[in-house]
């Protein structure tokens, strides 16, 4: 492992819808390989990946009720969509010369290995991508808490949450281009702003356990590589008594 690497350990999260790409609608081949090579970047200079991907391309358990099922079934169609992403994710990274083990937290053993956090970390420690699927197995409670929960067990040293926006801004910087990007920011602050970085759940158990958070834009080339080799790119979320911000 090259000691000057900021990070040794990573969560690293990505959103379902990620992986349309320019498709509109489930798995666009061309975004599930960039990304795969984006995390061989990291991966070879010896740092440890954890990966948490949701459904929301396939299905979002909070778009149940709207169509007539109930929340838990819904969720539970959420964890399952996850594990389609996960299997393709896997693929990909496999494909392209990168160990992997698939863990869920629903048994499913024919195509995972149950979740387990020791072994988790063992096959962290041996070269092993990790692909946390099926959330936390239980509803209620999104991959962004799923994302969380993993990253304090595996005692991960931030979250890398990777979006399609630069950083985390005051407002919506697709729909206000005067929007500013901060540069640091409290987990206080993106709850009282209600940022929407992640949700609830999941900003305040990072925050109970000091893990930062680092949201990057995760489609721009090599973006992985130079947060992970101590540039200056994203936002950090932490405990930081000033937010720090900077224009567009």
């Amino acid at each position: 492992m090259n000691n000057n690497l900021q990070y040794k350990r990573i969560l690293l999260k990505l959103s379902g819808e990620s992986l349309m790409g320019s498709k509109g609608q489930g798995i666009d081949p061309a975004i599930l390989n960039f990304f795969a090579s984006e995390i061989k970047k990291v991966h070879v200079l010896g740092v440890q990946v954890g990966l948490v991907i949701g459904g929301g391309n396939i299905y979002r358990g909070l778009n149940a009720h709207e169509q007539g099922i109930d929340r838990v079934t819904g969720d539970q169609m959420g964890m399952l969509a996850t594990m389609i992403n996960a299997l393709a994710l896997q693929n990909a990274l496999e494909q392209n010369g990168t160990f992997t083990r698939l863990m869920s937290a629903i048994e499913m053993n024919e195509i995972a290995e149950p979740y387990i956090r020791r072994r988790a970390i063992r096959h962290l420690e041996k070269g092993r991508v990790v692909i946390f699927g099926a959330g936390t197995g239980h509803p209620y409670f999104s991959t962004d808490t799923a994302a969380s929960l993993r990253a304090v067990e595996i005692e991960a040293d931030a979250i890398f949450k990777g979006t399609r926006v630069d950083g985390v801004y005051d407002s919506d910087p697709e729909k206000n281009p005067d929007a500013l990007m901060f540069q640091e920011i409290s987990y206080h602050d993106v709850l009282n702003k209600n940022l929407r970085v992640m949700d609830l759940t999941a900003i305040s158990l990072c925050k109970e356990n000091n893990l930062p958070i680092i949201v990057f834009n995760m489609n721009t080339v090599d973006n992985l590589l130079k947060v992970i080799t101590g540039e200056n790119i994203g936002t950090a979320v932490g405990l930081f008594e000033v937010d720090r911000t900077t224009v567009k």
